[in-house]
């Protein structure tokens, strides 16, 4: 068996092959239906046997599970329907023994409705956690404050009868926005991350991680000039704008500095961000990753995309080259939220292994490290599912 074979030191992640695991769609030990940690410790010398150099796992903390799991309601605790902490420092162990990182998922920009933080919050407006959250009066007519837009349709607001005024969601309405303006809301954040860490955690990949301050004054976001012509094909009111004050604010690089280095007190740690933001993901990946003081990489959404061509590969890789000067990427074809690649990419008629095999291939020669999807090894298409089976609420809210 080959273990895995990365870098061992401070800059393990340059360059190195993370293989993400979705842990309900994993393995299940228990019989329920769901994957479990435990089904992850069985499998991570398949995993190991592959030479990638670290594992990411998708949240496995307690929620409500209003949205796979990205909706935290406890940031220090397993969900049951994954198992325990003493389950999670099992996998951490055999992941080292193996010679694999372990990289989880860290939901920060907003929380489940049902965390106690946001319990607290909503129940009046001066209480220590009031302003842990986004709040904000109506309009004078009772509408939300301004035309901010949730990704998952509709407004970014929900009012709330019991402190009469709005929170912001970005997603669900289940999902409030934390209020990083707040240095008591970094704080608590950054002692969930530091839990972690001390459980032998790697490092993180951050969702949404641009998405992490609003503008203070709540300022209209304007227009997007190409959705307003209908020429962009949008689906969802979401992209008709254009996001310069509901998320990329200029704070969020002081608190990204403070998460590294939260990192950098302890050896050899990490983090991979999420960043989605339309046109100009790649100048804030670039500041994003700059420096030697914020990221140490991120993604986009450049490669998660329906094109496929040699053009457009190489439009992506010299525009990354054009404009990230000393930062770092991290490349993927498929992950938890976009149909696999071999699907997107096989036209009618086509050889989904030969895709498969030239796509991994390709992957594995781009500069910088790179996400592999659990299955890409083994070439899986995207299953098919009736609208019945579904249980993504973005997947079920914009059928089919």
């Amino acid at each position: 068996m080959t273990e895995g074979n990365g870098e061992q030191g401070a800059d393990w992640w340059r360059g190195c092959v993370i293989y993400q695991i979705y842990p309900r769609s994993f393995q299940d030990t228990t019989g329920d239906g769901s994957g479990d940690l435990k089904g992850i410790t069985a499998r991570l010398a398949h995993v190991a046997s592959l030479g990638v150099d670290a594992i990411w796992l998708s949240p496995f903390f307690k929620s409500p599970m209003a949205d796979m799991g990205y909706d935290v309601s406890d940031y220090r605790d397993v969900d049951p329907m994954f198992g325990t902490l003493e389950d999670f420092d099992a996998l951490v162990a055999e992941a080292h023994r193996l010679g694999l990182k372990v990289v989880i998922d860290q939901v920060i920009s907003h929380s489940s409705d049902k965390h106690e933080w946001f319990v607290e919050s909503r129940a009046s407006r001066d209480n220590p956690k009031a302003d842990w959250y986004v709040w904000a009066d109506a309009r004078s007519d009772g509408n939300a404050p301004n035309n901010w837009l949730s990704l998952f349709g509709g407004p970014a607001w929900e009012w709330d009868a019991t402190r009469r005024q709005y929170y912001m969601h970005n997603f669900l309405a289940a999902q409030p926005d934390l209020n990083f303006h707040n240095p008591e809301v970094q704080d608590a954040v950054l002692d969930t991350v530091r839990f972690w860490l001390e459980r032998g955690v790697d490092g993180f990949r951050l969702d949404t991680v641009n998405y992490y301050f609003h503008d203070r004054w709540l300022r209209d976001n304007p227009p997007l000039a190409a959705s307003v012509a209908g020429t962009n094909g949008a689906t969802t009111t979401y992209a008709f704008q254009e996001h310069l004050f509901d998320k990329t604010r200029p704070e969020n690089l002081d608190f990204l500095r403070r998460f590294r280095a939260l990192l950098d007190e302890y050896q050899d740690r990490a983090a991979v961000g999420e960043v989605g933001d339309e046109d100009r993901s790649l100048q804030t990946l670039a500041a994003y990753t700059s420096g030697g003081d914020r990221l140490q990489m991120c993604y986009t959404f450049d490669l998660l995309g329906p094109q496929f061509s040699a053009a457009h590969i190489r439009g992506c890789v010299e525009a990354f080259e054009g404009t990230v000067a000393d930062g770092w990427v991290c490349w993927a074809f498929s992950n938890h939220d976009v149909v696999r690649h071999v699907s997107r990419w096989t036209r009618p008629g086509g050889d989904p292994d030969t895709v498969a095999k030239f796509s991994i291939a390709l992957l594995a020669c781009l500069r910088g490290s790179i996400c592999l999807y659990q299955g890409e090894e083994l070439g899986l298409e995207e299953a098919e599912l009736t609208f019945e089976d579904l249980r993504d609420p973005l997947g079920i809210r914009f059928w089919p």
